[in-house]
């Protein structure tokens, strides 16, 4: 039966295409994608290419079935000096990196283009500059050598990343229907996973996200991009209660962190008013007191979205991940309220390839490719 799913679902995606390439095209590759997915599923062994160019990191990563053979990262330090990620800076360090960054994980895997299965790359959402280089070069690439695309949305990669297995080891893996608080410079959501494939937004912010709020919270402070990272480092030496600042009252499971950031903006510019070296003179006690803060409302809210659903499966996601506030006030709060908690590796918090990888594998098992047309998508909204 899900052979025959497989089959059907992709017959059904690949006439979408013949607009676009010859006939003689079109059924070599119907023909040739539909064998090799009835064979490598009945064999178990799916070999996958995972392209990542959403914002400032090119990756790229190799996965034989959900394991990891290699994963390779390009940043791009330009941004350092603009205090923020510049999209026509990222865009063209993109076309600088893919290839050098692809043709290294297929060496570090030991494969060649010929082995692969499918190429699994992100569509969005993101920089849409940014997203347009990896989505031409993966489409480059799939007509070169007759390999099926699927695409993967960014957010659900980070979701998924908690099923990537190491060659030495297999990690632990959430049990369906888990939560997972996902949590980034862009996004800032509660998601309700009942399967790889059915994902159910529960609560998400209505302005800013965490990761942006600290951002710029640092940034006020005179602290370098990127500032959460830094936050994180100076508040480890600071007292958590030095200051208080506003959490916003918002129903249900969603966030807000506009007025967090407000109350933060006020207390130095009143302080300074009085002290021109209070800044400096507070930063650590600053930086502890608003992580604080903004672990408070992000926790606060996940163990709601527990108690609502009944769910102690609880996993982490997305850049703030790494934050290891954050990480701790969730393994204290699993542990007294027996939740199994999952923290992803820190090589997996951060824009990766290989977690668009695994979620193109649980997309291609279900036939579920993309057309040669597919293009970038730059909002999550239209994603949906």
């Amino acid at each position: 039966m899900i052979v025959d799913t497989i089959f059907v679902n992709i017959f059904v995606t690949l006439l979408t295409e013949k607009d676009l390439l010859p006939l003689s095209y079109i059924i070599t590759y119907k023909v040739n994608t539909k064998i090799t997915i009835l064979h490598n599923f009945m064999n178990n062994n799916i070999t996958i290419l995972g392209i990542e160019s959403s914002c400032d990191d090119t990756s790229a990563a190799v996965l034989r079935d959900t394991t990891l053979l290699s994963s390779v990262i390009a940043s791009q330090a330009v941004h350092e000096k603009y205090g923020g990620v510049i999209p026509e800076l990222a865009s063209r360090a993109h076309q600088q990196n893919i290839v050098p960054v692809v043709d290294t994980a297929l060496k570090e895997a030991g494969v060649t283009v010929d082995q692969i299965d499918a190429i699994a790359f992100t569509r969005g959402p993101g920089l849409l500059g940014s997203l347009m280089v990896g989505t031409s070069f993966t489409k480059g690439l799939s007509i070169a050598h007759n390999i099926p695309m699927v695409e993967v949305n960014h957010l659900h990669g980070h979701i998924l990343s908690h099923f990537v297995d190491l060659p030495d080891r297999e990690l632990p893996h959430p049990n369906y229907p888990f939560l997972c608080l996902l949590v980034s410079g862009g996004h800032t959501q509660i998601v309700k996973v009942d399967a790889p494939d059915k994902m159910e937004i529960v609560g998400t912010t209505i302005d800013d996200a965490a990761g942006e709020a600290l951002d710029k919270c640092a940034k006020v402070m005179g602290l370098p991009y990127p500032g959460g990272p830094i936050i994180d480092r100076l508040a480890k030496e600071g007292n958590k209660e030095a200051f208080k600042f506003a959490k916003p009252r918002v129903e249900g499971l969603n966030y807000s962190f506009s007025g967090l950031k407000t109350s933060f903006l006020y207390t130095l510019r009143d302080s300074v008013a009085e002290n021109e070296n209070f800044i400096e003179q507070n930063k650590a006690d600053l930086c502890a007191s608003l992580l604080h803060t903004v672990v408070d409302i992000l926790v606060d809210k996940l163990i709601k979205a527990s108690k609502l659903y009944n769910i102690k499966d609880i996993a982490l996601g997305g850049g703030v991940s790494a934050n290891s506030a954050l990480r701790a006030r969730i393994e204290a709060e699993g542990a007294k309220r027996h939740w199994r908690t999952f923290l992803p590796e820190l090589k997996f918090t951060t824009d990766n390839a290989a977690m668009i990888a695994v979620a193109g594998y649980y997309r291609y098992l279900k036939g579920e490719l993309s057309p040669l047309d597919a293009t970038p998508i730059a909002r999550y909204e239209e994603m949906i």
